[in-house]
């Protein structure tokens, strides 16, 4: 079974239960300033679980690209990925515990054949905060799962959320698989013993926390499940190596035709690479290019660190190369197709660029080296010895790391074979400075969660139509589109497609324009129809991105009217006063605002 065939039995299985498709959507997140890109299917359906409604109703499944930064030391085993499809279904207040257990157990019984001698599961223990989750573990006996092969687990494993201070959150409860074909699963589980492979969560959100700390039995409980594509192929095939599954087989066959080495003895750099170089051709098809800050700089580390590994088995101007396979087994992703000449160009750009900054980068780590070396013979008492080794000062890595590109763990690989070590702790002092610029994604950035619906964001939220209504009318062009937006309770950010920087005529003009729409009071509307009724009635949209069948479109009476999930006050007299604060290049062709309301 190939990803499409699972993909397409787990939406049949599903839509015979009532479960309506959503669309999978960009993995830059719309609105949500907590995370740099979609880690998880439920991101787009946040609002959802917090209680608004959904055009299609309470029972959800997608299919949704996904990029994890967190995980990126771990890639190179044979389960982890940076990027990964993730398929779920949810339950917004419709369906419980008992239920979506049976569904899960369902799925991968009768549908996917996996015997249930190579199942396990894990449930929440319980804590001061919340009971022992014996309800779930009572609904996978009565499936058929024996007692052996139910662990309970603590928060830190069979728990989620809130994302924020506060909001839903609840136990989990995990499905593993067996993974050795050769050897019988053990009777009794032990989910420290890394053959059993987890392949499905299932989130059960029972609670809400509240602002005391308080974790209160939720008046909406949801489900929200995810299955790693990648891991499930492989799994479905016998596979004990999720990167000789279909969906990598023919990027690491070029990497060997390239490179002229074997996978069998260079697995972990071959994995590095061909998982690097297939997240980054995703990312730069959702438009980010190669930067310092945010998603650019992931994408950045991603690329230089596919070259480091790659120069590891004699590879050189080979990323561009790499990636042509990625097309061809993604060729349902018509986004990749439409732009993959502007793909290849730029990781061939990346990959330039360097090349250049590694020598001279290299020339000035081996200078540091012969001077920390010279001063420590010359100097044994003053130079600063840690555990046998020369030290490399913080400031100069993140000199390397800031003007070279130099992932600190590269510097560290590096002064490991000269018998230096680095003072990373300085590192991170000097890396403190700057502007946060790796592990945003998982981390988060914002106290305000995973999604804030606060009164001040759902005020910004609304401002936003505002400011976006406002450009197309005063720069006189109605093609203005929408390139992404950030919102959080201090500000909105829009970036929007224009040539050129505004003036400040212009940009007064717009602001302007939005404070007499709010004066005005212009009342908002929420209806729900179908993308072609949205399109006929004028409301603005990507409309050849995957909609489903009924969308939230919100009017903003004599400004705009825009498909949108939501929230929005009830009329523009409510937002205050707006003020822009900055407009600049976001990159080439969009240009972007930074506005708040006073």
């Amino acid at each position: 079974m190939d990803r499409k065939q699972l993909i397409k039995k787990y939406f049949n299985f599903f839509k015979s239960k009532n479960h309506k498709e959503i669309p999978n959507t960009s993995l830059i997140p719309e609105n949500d300033p907590t995370t740099l890109f979609i880690s998880a299917g439920m991101h787009p359906i946040v609002p959802y679980l917090l209680g608004q409604k959904h055009p299609l109703g309470k029972r959800l499944m997608n299919a949704q690209k996904c990029i994890r930064t967190g995980d990126i030391e771990e890639v190179g085993d044979s389960t982890h990925h940076t990027f990964f499809e993730m398929i779920g279904n949810w339950s917004l207040g419709d369906y419980f515990k008992k239920e979506a257990i049976e569904m899960s157990f369902e799925f991968l019984t009768k549908h996917l054949k996996i015997p249930v001698q190579r199942l396990a599961v894990t449930c929440f223990a319980g804590n001061k905060d919340a009971l022992k989750d014996n309800e779930a573990a009572e609904a996978w006996k009565s499936l058929g799962i024996q007692k052996e092969r139910i662990a309970f687990l603590g928060k830190e494993d069979n728990w989620w959320g809130p994302a924020g201070k506060t909001g839903p959150c609840g136990p989990c409860t995990e499905m593993f698989y067996w993974s050795p074909n050769k050897i019988p699963a053990p009777k009794k589980f032990d989910p420290k013993d890394e053959r059993w492979v987890e392949i499905w969560n299932d989130v059960l959100m029972q609670y809400n926390k509240d602002e005391e700390g308080n974790y209160n039995e939720a008046s909406q409980k949801n489900i929200d499940t995810g299955m790693g594509v990648e891991r499930t192929v492989a799994i479905l095939n016998n596979l004990e190596d999720d990167y000789e599954a279909e969906m990598w087989k023919l990027i690491i066959k070029k990497i060997e035709k390239l490179s002229g080495k074997k996978y069998k003895g260079n697995k972990r750099t071959m994995r590095i690479i061909a998982d690097h170089i297939k997240a980054s051709v995703f990312i730069i098809a959702d438009g980010i290019t190669s930067s310092n800050t945010e998603q650019g700089y992931v994408l950045r580390r991603l690329i230089r660190r596919a070259i480091r590994y790659g120069r590891e088995i004699g590879l050189r101007d080979f990323t561009y190369k790499v990636a042509e396979p990625v097309f061809k087994i993604y060729n349902d992703y018509s986004k990749l197709q439409k732009n993959k000449k502007h793909i290849l160009q730029e990781l061939e750009k990346e990959e330039e660029k360097f090349n250049l900054s590694l020598e001279k980068g290299m020339r000035i780590f081996n200078g540091w080296e012969r001077k920390i070396k010279e001063g420590f013979r010359k100097n044994r008492k003053k130079i600063k010895w840690s555990k046998g080794k020369y030290l490399l000062k913080g400031k100069e890595a993140f000199l390397l790391y800031q003007s070279y590109g130099f992932p600190l763990e590269m510097t560290i690989e590096l002064a490991k074979e000269k018998n230096i070590k680095v003072d990373e702790k300085g590192f991170k002092k000097e890396l403190k400075k700057h502007q946060e610029l790796s592990r945003t994604a998982t981390e988060g950035r914002f106290k305000s969660g995973l999604a804030d619906d606060s009164e001040a964001t759902t005020k910004l939220h609304t401002a936003t139509h505002l400011l976006l209504a406002a450009l197309r009318k005063i720069l006189n062009d109605k093609n203005i589109l929408q390139k992404g937006s950030n919102i959080t309770s201090e500000r909105l950010r829009l970036d929007f497609s224009f040539p050129r920087k505004l003036t400040n005529e212009e940009l007064q003009k717009v602001e302007d324009l939005v404070n007499a729409q709010i004066q005005r009071g212009c009342e908002v509307i929420r209806e729900e129809m179908t993308p072609k009724q949205a399109k006929e009635k004028g409301a603005t949209g990507i409309f050849n991105a995957k909609y489903g069948e009924v969308v939230s479109v919100y009017t903003i009476k004599n400004c705009s009217k825009e498909i949108c999930s939501g929230p929005h006050v009830k009329n523009t007299s409510e937002l205050g006063h707006f003020k822009i604060k900055k407009e600049e290049s976001s990159s080439s062709g969009v240009r972007r605002i930074k506005a708040i309301l006073k």
